[in-house]
């Protein structure tokens, strides 16, 4: 696939690590080995696998990085939700940061099914 760093994909998810960041700060200290941990460890997990996945051999093991990343996306998304009711942190801003989970998973499903379909190589840019 090439240079990682030149997905939109990774940037957006490279973003979203720094705010799930930014976010966690203001969560309790209570949750600091609990939830502020499990969130930003699955954020970096994103980035970290859609990079992974560019170093790999082929199309068939890119894929299953990318599978990966959307599984700990789909995590950060859970977490969000449940920092949210449980009161944590700048309600907008994890709400914003829920937001860009919903498109940056529409992003991994795009790659996914381009990859799959054989026509990766148009979605260098994704």
């Amino acid at each position: 696939m090439g240079d990682f760093k030149s997905l939109r994909v990774w940037k957006r998810s490279y973003a979203l690590s720094l705010g799930v960041y930014r976010a966690t700060k203001d969560f309790p200290a209570s949750e600091l080995y609990g939830m502020t941990s499990q969130l930003r460890r699955a954020a970096v997990s994103i980035v970290s696998n859609i990079a992974e996945g560019c170093g790999r051999a082929g199309d068939p093991e890119l894929r299953r990085f990318l599978k990966i990343a959307r599984g700990s996306l789909f995590e950060v998304q859970c977490q969000l939700l449940l920092a949210v009711d449980l009161g944590y942190g700048n309600k907008d801003l994890l709400a914003q940061l829920e937001l860009e989970t919903r498109e940056i998973s529409l992003m991994l499903h795009c790659l996914i099914r381009s990859l799959k379909s054989g026509v990766g190589s148009r979605w260098s840019g994704v």
